[in-house]
């Protein structure tokens, strides 16, 4: 995502973008909302293919879309009428003199601010005051997905993926759906006790508590017994965080590592990713506790040698005890660890350095995040993080044409024979990277396509943490034709249920946004088909996200998106994200997700209309004005 979000034109990719290899004359997604099948025929999103002289989509699906984006060209309509009304000199001064203790305050300057400044802009540069507006103003991202090939035979219609990512292939004897935040902890401090060579852990932030503490030392005690066994030691440790979570507070993230880097500085490295959308202006003004609203580093991996934990928890407490989130162990799987140790790699290479003395520096060569030129930074991480994908899926496509899928396959008997005693893969990995502010947008073409081809019969399960899809998200949902289930955390085990301040109303906009989308279903009649459900759990509280994919007539999910994204604007648009897509023919494996599905659907009741008439659900009137105008950073 660069600095401006306004529409732009579809152009070519640059050096460093994705280019996918070429494929056969079958299907492939100009957009996610537009597929176009086989013979090159465009698909409305509610119905499928019209070749000449085949029978027109059918006419519910066409009506449905159309009402969809009718609604939304109306809202678009009255919101920017409502905001070009509002603008006045002492309106701007009396905003400015109380902004720097008012997100919302913020907020609604750079929505007026963009109003006002556009068509200055066309004209001339934009002055630093308008540095908030292109952060805040609605986008309508143009994406640009590459040639896909919709094989259409059980699992396989999955292989296009690896047009655009390396495709990983794995015995699902090596995957293990984990279940509940201790075992998540147990499961880490287990395996850094017995890494050897690398542990690589990926996280928002790193608490600074008793529990938090016990995995700094479970570090330490690896480091120093792997230097009594060998000088120098071969094991190296490398954690990515985002700054200016990990620096918020005098005893933070940060304070919590020193000691590890002091003691061992030649194996450990501590990299800090700054968001380049946070700088100038914009920096000096929004304070500590607001400013990582800009943008993240939102990837969570822990890597032990050859192992992999893909999960969306961060390196908390909570995290630990009584915060439910979704976790998969891929066990001794080589290139999926190499993978994203390269991936941690060039996101630290693209970072601030943590030292000793806890100051910071970039990488020798790189151009630093918020001093230096943005447009230079951002295409030098671009091609670092691209580089890395497009090495990986080269190496993969190299190894599919020996050894991937039934075609190609060695017979357990023959693969013995040769030396390898691997089983073969009936589970494929698929690592989707999302990084809009470096113009990377896989994770983003992957999930529309997968929404889009849905087909009817078929059901979703998706479940986020914080329930604000994306427009496009959105309008898939209500104008195709699969059913869908999804889950979402109910006030209470919200995680800013009971905060202080303004932060404590964000759990009262999600129920006026849910509201929303909940009587846009009624209005088309959807309520069979798509169904809102809320998690509730007593003490605890609700992180999970992902989907699983049921193709129709089965009662077993083949696919599954796991990790950090959640399916809102911050997580297409703002932050770094990463997630896998776990493909698998493998009965057991589907059994492991389908429960791990049924375990969190069973902790939850269906919305209905009744629901929002409960005390709890009553929202404010200035949330619900102040909601449209900062739902994009949360």
């Amino acid at each position: 995502m660069s600095l401006t979000l306004h529409p732009h034109p579809v152009s070519r990719p640059s050096q460093g973008m994705l280019v996918p290899a070429p494929c056969s004359s079958t299907a492939w997604p100009l957009r996610a909302a537009h597929l176009r099948p086989p013979g090159g025929k465009r698909r409305l999103r509610g119905g499928s293919a019209s070749p000449r002289g085949s029978r027109a989509p059918p006419v519910f699906a066409r009506a449905v879309v159309n009402k969809v984006l009718a609604r939304r060209k109306r809202k678009r309509r009255i919101s920017m009428a409502a905001a070009a009304a509002a603008a006045g000199p002492v309106f701007w001064r009396r905003l400015l003199g109380l902004l720097p203790g008012r997100p919302g305050l913020a907020a609604l300057l750079g929505r007026l601010s963009d109003r006002l400044g556009r068509n200055r802009d066309r004209r001339r540069r934009r002055p630093p005051w308008l540095l908030l507006a292109p952060l805040l103003s609605p986008a309508v991202p143009h994406v640009t997905s590459p040639p896909c090939c919709l094989c259409p035979e059980g699992v396989h219609r999955f292989q296009w993926i690896r047009n655009l990512v390396p495709e990983f292939g794995v015995s699902s004897s090596h995957v293990r759906v984990l279940s509940s935040p201790a075992e998540f902890f147990e499961l880490m401090k287990g395996q850094i006790k017995v890494a050897k060579r690398r542990v690589v852990m990926a996280s928002l932030y790193l608490g600074t508590g008793p529990l938090e503490q016990e995995l700094v030392d479970c570090l330490e005690s690896t480091l120093e017994k792997s230097l009594q066994a060998k000088f120098p030691s071969d094991l190296r440790v490398s954690i990515l965080l985002d700054f200016t979570r990990g620096s918020r507070g005098r005893k933070n993230s940060r304070t919590m590592l020193l000691p590890l880097l002091q003691r061992f500085p030649e194996q450990v490295r501590v990299s800090l990713f700054h968001t380049p959308n946070l700088r100038g202006l914009l920096r000096l003004l929004i304070p500590e506790r607001f400013n990582e609203t800009i943008g993240l580093q939102h990837i969570k991996v822990y890597l032990f040698d050859n192992s992999v934990i893909l999960s969306g928890a961060n390196l908390s407490d909570s995290y630990f005890t009584n915060r439910q989130d979704r976790y998969v162990f891929l066990q001794d799987c080589p290139e999926i660890a190499d993978f994203f140790t390269e991936l941690v790699d060039a996101v630290g290479d693209v970072s601030l350095q943590l030292r000793g003395d806890d100051t910071v520096q970039v990488v020798e060569g790189m151009v630093h995040p918020y001093k230096g030129d943005r447009a230079a930074y951002c295409k030098a991480a671009n091609k670092r993080v691209m580089d890395v994908i497009n090495s990986a899926r080269t190496r993969q496509q190299m190894l599919h044409a020996q050894t991937f899928h039934s075609n190609s396959l060695l017979t357990q008997e023959d693969a013995a024979a040769a030396g390898d005693r691997r089983p073969a893969p009936d589970t494929w990995i698929y690592p989707l990277i999302q990084m809009k502010p470096f113009e990377i947008q896989i994770d983003e073409i992957v999930t529309e396509t997968l929404l889009t081809e849905a087909e009817r019969g078929a059901k979703v399960y998706l479940t986020t943490g914080y329930f604000n899809l994306t427009q496009a998200y959105m309008d898939l949902v209500l104008g195709t034709r699969a059913e869908y289930q999804i889950l979402l955390a109910s006030p209470e085990v919200n995680g800013f249920f009971g905060a202080k301040g303004v932060a404590g109303a964000i759990p009262a906009a999600y129920v006026h946004i849910e509201r929303q989308f909940y009587s846009e279903v009624c209005s088309l009649g959807q309520q069979e088909r798509v169904q809102l459900q809320e998690y509730w759990r007593r003490g605890w509280t609700f992180h999970a996200k992902g989907l699983w994919l049921y193709l129709a007539g089965s009662s077993l999910p083949c696919l599954t998106l796991i990790g950090s994204p959640n399916f809102g604007y911050r997580s297409v648009h703002r932050d770094l994200e990463a997630q896998i897509a776990i493909v698998t023919e493998s009965r057991a494996l589907q059994q492991q997700l389908h429960q791990e599905q049924e375990q969190l659907y069973l902790r939850s009741g269906v919305v209905s209309s009744a629901t929002f008439e409960q005390p709890s659900r009553q929202v404010k009137l200035w949330v619900k004005m102040v909601t449209p105008l900062i739902k994009n950073f949360f």
